[in-house]
């Protein structure tokens, strides 16, 4: 069994259908995918990561204080660095949550008010923890993520 999509709010309307597309496919470099024709009249927008598929569906915004989220896995510690610096630049506000070794990561939030965890495995957590895991927050290097020390 595996996860074949996650589906994330956005509120309906021309402005952030654009907002997505520029956020997806501009900023993280996802294609767009077109949504089958049977529920193209549900103001969906699809995009695909992988093997996996974001749908951006169409709801009304609600205030949720939530920490639910969905992981994006890049390939290496260069390309999450530049994930990065590619959100900062775009002006979004990476932030870093609690380390969990062999995964360097951060948070951001989309246009929309989702979060959205980048990282990628370098290790297993599991067997670090055991052995000679030193506190990965010297990985972050403030913030740039820029620096190994394991």
């Amino acid at each position: 069994m595996c996860i074949q999509h996650v589906s994330i709010p956005r509120p309906p309307g021309e402005k952030s259908r654009l907002a997505a597309k520029t956020f997806f496919s501009g900023v993280l470099g996802l294609a767009e995918k077109p949504v089958p024709r049977s529920v193209a009249h549900l103001d969906l927008i699809w995009f695909q990561a992988g093997e996996l598929e974001i749908h951006c569906f169409s709801e009304a915004p609600i205030e949720d204080p939530s920490g639910r989220h969905f992981c994006l896995v890049v390939d290496d510690a260069a390309a999450l660095t530049a994930m990065r610096t590619t959100l900062l630049d775009a002006g979004y506000a990476p932030w870093n949550p609690e380390a969990i070794p062999g995964r360097p990561r951060f948070f951001c939030r989309d246009p929309f008010n989702n979060i959205i965890e980048f990282t990628t495995i370098i290790g297993d957590y599991q067997q670090l923890e055991l052995g000679s895991y030193r506190d990965e927050r010297s990985y972050i290097d403030n913030g740039a993520m820029g620096r190994h020390s394991f």
